[in-house]
């Protein structure tokens, strides 16, 4: 393989200095426009590649950001992706997706290899396993270090940093609100994600909309496990509950198993039974019927933490920035699953 040029050989055959050589290269005013095409010329010619990683160490800046999220399948965190690098773009930032597989082990291994000069800065949803045992040291060893680091979605109160969610409380309130509105009566909650702070709120946003309109809370109607592969049998129990005609999923592989399972059952949907999940992945415009649910806008919250962290990244070393967290309104999309009002 035929080796890279360098500028110093360049400097050599043209006979100049190595410096008149990286100034030209880099456009300065300092050389002649004469002298700058020649050697742009001759760097084109024998294939010079700027040595990327030296030039970042140098000013100590990548121009790259780290984004790390927990799960590869989740259509969520795909559209969150878009919406981050749809920003970065555009402000002229790279971007580096690894991922945590859910794993605080792994999400400190990346965390560790990327600020190790790979990134300035890192977005990130926290991985489940980090959540269930409350290990946050490594974030702020990483803020501590002088790279910043916005959260989004799965968050902790115990990291200073700038975040981005969506109110999952009063999404869910809306929901569950929504399907007493249409004029359920019983209404179940089935949950494959207690174990993370989103489906804690969740939980608790629907127990707030029973309370508020004086409907008795009924453990006989909440299927809660902290496993995707939430067994049919539990919800199948469930679905057999006497007068249930309404069902809260507040995870989208919850909400399309639930809506499988009712189907095979025989329940008319949504004439008996009234389905809301949450998420709006492919799937729920697709089955059929298809399922209302509520959207979280990821795009935007993908937008709304390029953006935060970016503007960190560009303050003036002396500007001291307030951390933020910023919530992004979701949207109740009705479709065939519920009713219309």
């Amino acid at each position: 393989m035929k080796a890279k040029a360098t500028l110093k050989q360049i400097a050599k055959e043209l006979g100049v200095s190595v410096s008149t050589v990286s100034k030209a290269l880099s456009d300065s005013q300092e050389i002649s426009q004469a002298t700058k095409d020649k050697i742009k010329e001759f760097a084109a010619l024998k294939n010079y590649k700027p040595n990327l990683m030296a030039k970042n160490l140098k000013y100590q800046k990548t121009n790259t950001i780290g984004v790390i999220i927990p799960n590869i399948l989740n259509s969520f965190f795909a559209k969150v992706f878009s919406g981050i690098e749809d920003v970065a773009r555009k402000r002229g930032y790279n971007i580096v997706v690894v991922i945590s597989n859910e794993s605080l082990e792994r999400e400190k291994q990346l965390m560790e290899m990327l600020n190790n000069g790979a990134v300035d800065g890192f977005i990130l949803s926290i991985a489940e396993e980090t959540q269930m045992t409350k290990n946050f040291q490594h974030y702020n060893s990483i803020i501590k270090s002088g790279t910043p680091i916005v959260m989004f979605d799965r968050i902790t109160d115990l990291v200073q940093s700038d975040k981005v969610i969506v109110d999952d409380l009063d999404s869910a309130f809306d929901a569950t609100q929504h399907l007493l509105n249409i004029g359920c009566k019983k209404i179940a909650l089935i949950s494959s994600i207690d174990n993370l702070s989103v489906g804690k709120l969740r939980f608790e946003g629907y127990k707030k909309a029973l309370e508020l309109n004086k409907i008795p809370f009924e453990s006989d109607l909440i299927v809660i496990e902290n496993d995707e592969e939430i067994s049919d049998g539990r919800i199948n129990e469930l679905l057999g509950y006497e007068g249930i005609d309404g069902v809260f999923a507040i995870d989208e592989l919850s909400a399309t198993k639930t809506m499988k399972l009712a189907l095979q059952k025989g329940f008319k949907i949504p004439e008996q039974l009234n389905i809301i999940g949450f998420a709006d992945g492919l799937w729920s415009r697709r089955l059929t019927p298809s399922l209302s649910t509520v959207s979280q806008h990821a795009p935007e919250i993908g937008q709304r933490s390029a953006d935060l962290l970016i503007d960190r990244l560009m303050a003036k070393t002396d500007e001291v920035l307030e951390y933020k967290t910023v919530v992004i309104k979701t949207e109740l999309r009705q479709r065939d699953s519920t009713r219309k009002l």
